[in-house]
């Protein structure tokens, strides 16, 4: 015959006291201070010290933030405080200045403050196609169009806010609105006419 393991029998009286817990306080959560540090590009120092207030104020009052510059190692230092309740503040601040070192706007970059499903995407026209010479030159003007119209229409188009960075792409946005935007600006850098490009926005239902 088999033998069968004993399997012991534990009695609901022999059973540990259920602990205990008290509801966590989103203030006792930021009680452990945290840290992001965003570097800064050497041609957005002067737009950053010219705008520090625009920025400051925002992180500092409503996101009950601290915020710095360290000139040595030139980044933009935030950290939380015993103040702080929202738990994603620091990431959000960080987001926020991250957008406007980038080149965004900073009445578009606070966006990113204010809603949880916005996002910046970046990729380069090389990711998209290998363009030299002439041929990068006239495609960074097909992206931007006249008087910056075409890069007008796409954002208006997508909800989205789009930087246009030497040979580097931002967008701002919500997932879906980037994708729509980045499909549109992709089609651009591959060669197609500004007309097919809107009349192919106008088909696409944006929320």
């Amino acid at each position: 015959m088999p033998l069968q393991e004993s399997v012991p029998v534990i009695k609901a009286d022999n059973l540990p006291e259920k602990p205990n817990f008290n509801p966590e306080d989103a203030r006792d959560s930021g009680k452990k201070i945290e840290f992001r540090r965003v570097p800064v590009p050497q041609h957005r120092l002067t737009p950053l010290k010219t705008s520090w207030m625009q920025l400051y104020t925002p992180i500092t009052e409503n996101l009950k933030l601290d915020m710095r510059m360290n000139l040595k190692t030139r980044k933009v230092e935030i950290k939380s405080t015993k103040d702080t309740i929202l738990p994603g503040a620091l990431q959000k601040a960080a987001d926020f200045i991250h957008a406007f070192l980038l080149g965004f706007e900073i009445r578009d970059a606070i966006a990113l403050l204010r809603l949880d499903d916005l996002y910046v995407e970046g990729f380069e026209i090389k990711d998209v196609k290998t363009l030299k010479g002439e041929h990068l030159s006239r495609c960074i003007g097909r992206l931007s169009g006249k008087s910056g119209k075409t890069k007008f229409t796409i954002e208006n188009a997508t909800k989205t806010r789009i930087v246009l960075a030497d040979t580097k792409i931002h967008i701002l946005g919500s997932f879906q609105n980037i994708r729509v935007a980045r499909d549109a600006l992709c089609n651009l850098i591959l060669g197609s006419p500004p007309g097919k490009v809107y009349s192919k926005l106008r088909s696409i239902p944006i929320s």
